[in-house]
């Protein structure tokens, strides 16, 4: 979704709400997220896209599906949320087909992104470039935990699930403390599998096409499969 320019709204908002909503101050505290509860040495993820509409919600319900039984928290937020919208028709139905919970996905609400959700967050996984810039700028201390989606998969598949679980191992720790440990050895991947940037975005469908929707979630989704394949060797 493209930024909107300073001197006016975005589509679907009167001037007037626009400038409503620039006058108000970002929350310093934000509302605990509608996930399950664990404990507190539990894992948490954050997905975070332009709107928090399309992309992060659907990566959000889909891995909540997959994760929730190990204790995993997932939630997810935008760089310029269309706050409390819900997920568009298309969205719902993407996610609805890719096993999610129907009602988790229409329950979901956009919410800003905020300093608390990135001081919470274990894994940080962005949409695209920009969103990973701008939580870096918002939270530096949050680089090493923050990827693009597409960014941690095309890394976490240099580790066999074998070598994974032996960087968990070396922790002998909390769940924390094990996830910890394979996502450095994800991050040290680094700068050995390159690939084009744009490789790691996935691209906005927001008020695109069917066709368009679909080709970010066949791009989101596969991404995904990497991000439980690890979370699963961590906490193995």
């Amino acid at each position: 979704m493209t930024i909107p320019p300073p001197d006016g709204p975005p589509s679907g908002m009167s001037r007037r709400e626009w400038r409503e909503q620039q006058e108000q101050p970002a929350p310093e505290t934000a509302a605990a997220p509608a996930t399950i509860a664990t404990a507190d040495d539990s894992l948490t993820i954050l997905t975070v896209c332009t709107g928090n509409i399309c992309r992060s919600p659907l990566a959000e319900v889909l891995l909540r599906q997959r994760l929730e039984a190990l204790g995993v928290r997932v939630h997810s937020a935008g760089t310029h949320a269309l706050e409390g919208h819900g997920m568009p028709e298309e969205a719902l139905e993407l996610a609805a087909r890719a096993g999610a919970d129907p009602a988790a996905a229409a329950a979901h609400r956009a919410r800003y992104l905020v300093e608390p959700y990135l001081a919470d967050a274990d894994l940080v996984l962005t949409m695209a470039r920009e969103h990973r810039s701008a939580v870096v700028k918002m939270m530096p201390g949050a680089l090493r935990r923050t990827f693009t989606l597409r960014e941690f998969a095309r890394l976490a598949s240099t580790l066999s699930t074998e070598e994974a679980q032996e960087a968990a191992r070396q922790s002998d720790g909390s769940p924390r403390d094990r996830f910890t440990a394979v996502l450095r050895a994800v991050g040290e991947q680094r700068g050995l599998t390159p690939a084009p940037p744009e490789d790691d975005d996935v691209i906005d469908p927001y008020r695109r096409s069917r066709e368009t929707y679909a080709l970010s979630a066949a791009q989101l989704t596969p991404a995904l499969d990497e991000v439980e394949r690890i979370v699963r060797a961590a906490l193995r």
